[in-house]
């Protein structure tokens, strides 16, 4: 991996990338609120379970996709819980761990915040974007993200 110590470019990407991602996640969770939806943390856990084989994630890979910390991934779990979303059970593999599994009504709710996120995300990124932005866009990120992977 090359060093670049001497990037002053790379300080104002990151200073921009991490304003701009703020805004944009405020924007898109006044979207939620304004429909009468959950925040965005409640989405992108309840997607991540719809998405999985089974419906059905260790709370270690919810916490690894959805990059929440941990903190916040278990206690936004047991608020899904009480709500009725999701449920924990036994992991099948290591009774020493629990996985955390979509219920009927969480598949429900996630797929009424879908129309709304995806309009939000839409009008607030989609529109600004071309398709080759877009992609290039996904690729910087991903390159940053597989850098700086934890162990």
């Amino acid at each position: 991996m090359t060093q670049h110590p001497d990037n002053p470019a790379a300080l104002k990407a990151w200073t921009a990338l991490f304003h701009t991602e703020r805004s944009l996640q405020d924007r898109i969770e006044d979207h939620l609120k304004r429909a009468g939806l959950p925040p965005l943390d409640w989405y992108d856990v309840l997607r991540e379970l719809e998405v999985s084989e089974h419906g059905m994630l260790r709370q270690t890979a919810v916490q690894r996709s959805t990059e929440l910390a941990q903190y916040n991934v278990c206690r936004l779990i047991d608020r899904l819980e009480r709500e009725g979303l999701v449920a924990r059970r036994s992991c099948p593999v290591d009774g020493r761990n629990n996985v955390v599994v979509i219920t009927d009504k969480g598949l429900a709710l996630g797929r009424r915040m879908a129309p709304v996120y995806e309009a939000a995300v839409a009008e607030h990124v989609g529109q600004h974007l071309s398709l080759q932005e877009a992609e290039q866009l996904t690729g910087i990120l991903a390159k940053l993200k597989r850098q700086n992977r934890n162990p």
